[in-house]
């Protein structure tokens, strides 16, 4: 269920969402935390992060992990920053990173997600 009000948002979930994507499983990845969304900055970001994100979503396996802000940059506070993933995590939030809020980046740094598309199981 997406709710109203979050245009080019999929994969929308409890704590992670793709934002600005070129479809259903693609975007800036942000964090749902103190109330509020926000970014992840691009910092040691790389595919095993973006797997993660991708499987949670239920959005398949992760195609890249674009750094740079390529869908474009976010606003707000920057959740997470130096994000380590082994790639076995099942949320975004269980991997290791700063600490929530703890980031040295900008938002022309915030990471992105693209993943292989939704899975279906019958």
């Amino acid at each position: 269920h997406i709710p109203p009000g979050l245009p080019f948002t999929c994969c929308y979930d409890a704590s992670v969402r793709l934002v600005n994507g070129n479809n259903s499983c693609s975007g800036r990845v942000e964090v749902y935390f103190g109330g509020r969304w926000g970014t992840v900055c691009d910092d040691s970001w790389d595919l095993n992060d973006a797997q993660v994100v991708c499987r949670q979503l239920g959005c398949g396996t992760a195609l890249s992990a674009p750094i740079q802000a390529l869908f474009g940059p976010g606003n707000g506070t920057i959740w997470m920053d130096d994000v380590r993933c082994t790639g076995r995590e099942s949320s975004l939030t269980q991997c290791p990173h700063k600490g929530f809020g703890l980031s040295n980046c900008n938002h022309y740094e915030d990471a992105g997600a693209v993943c292989s598309g939704r899975s279906i199981i019958l």
